[in-house]
């Protein structure tokens, strides 16, 4: 089931208080946002726990105010919800994809939908309950991947470049599936699970592929607790702050995607998750 939890971040940096999607200064459904008689835009953004609202709390803390922001964050969990909201206007932004999952969202329900460039990358680590290196998987283990499109394509490409498999050529790292396997020498099994279910099933399995921000909302650090981690360099799969198209030149999306790519949150995130997200620019 999806959980959604909705909050509101003042960019006074006064604390969170309860909101509805009615609340005062919020674009009404669908619209543009446009600032308020104080000169104020209020940006209703969906984002995932760990890191993004954590990122965008910190903007509105410390950043929005003097931009003439104020952020409403929503919390989402279901990756499957934070694009619909979007598109039907009930928020402004969301801020918790990588680009071949927004592209891969837009052509299977015709989302109009434009991204900005990346801001983080949250590699994918695979992790282990009773292992120690991948070495010691045995014969005939399963290893838990993400199951929606681009994730699990991305999971089993980490796997090949580790050695434990080999995709069939030709095959695009974010579209491969485990029929795609070629060469498996440890005659490996790949469940495909929700990927927000991975770090509660971890024990089910011998390893599991899971993503960076739900590795750390489990409370496991891919920097210190991952067998072996996605290397970030010319990684394409970067975060990213996405707007519905016809917004994508709107002043205050385009000032919210400026603070996102400043030397304080690039700091921000060195400093908090100390290489369990890396920044993208």
């Amino acid at each position: 089931m999806s959980t959604l939890n909705r909050r509101t971040l003042f960019a006074s940096g006064a604390g969170l208080a309860a909101l509805s999607l009615s609340a005062c200064g919020a674009a009404s459904q669908g619209e543009s946002p446009t600032a308020d008689e104080s000169g104020v835009t209020t940006l209703r953004v969906a984002a995932s726990p760990q890191p993004h609202a954590e990122i965008l709390a910190f903007i509105s803390e410390n950043l929005a105010a003097d931009a003439g922001l104020e952020i409403e964050i929503e919390e989402v969990t279901d990756y499957k919800i934070p694009n619909r909201l979007l598109s039907d206007g009930e928020v402004e932004a969301n801020f918790f994809q990588h680009l071949p999952y927004l592209e891969t969202e837009m052509e299977e329900n015709g989302y109009e939908l434009t991204p900005f460039e990346g801001v983080h990358i949250e590699p994918l680590g695979v992790f282990a309950d009773s292992l120690t290196s991948l070495d010691d998987l045995a014969d005939g283990d399963e290893v838990a991947v993400p199951n929606d499109p681009t994730n699990r394509g991305r999971a089993l490409a980490l796997l090949a470049e580790n050695g434990l498999l080999t995709l069939a050529e030709g095959v695009e790292p974010t579209e491969a599936t485990p029929d795609d396997v070629e060469d498996n020498p440890k005659n490996l099994t790949f469940p495909e699970v929700d990927a927000a279910l991975l770090p509660r099933t971890l024990a089910d399995y011998a390893a599991a592929v899971i993503n960076g921000n739900i590795a750390l909302e489990a409370d496991l650090n891919p920097a210190e607790d991952a067998l072996v981690l996605e290397s970030g360099e010319g990684n394409p799969f970067a975060n990213l702050l996405v707007v519905r198209t016809e917004d994508a030149e709107n002043e205050a999306l385009v000032t919210l995607d400026e603070l996102l790519h400043s030397d304080d949150v690039r700091t921000f995130i060195e400093d908090t998750y100390s290489g369990a997200i890396i920044p993208a620019f």
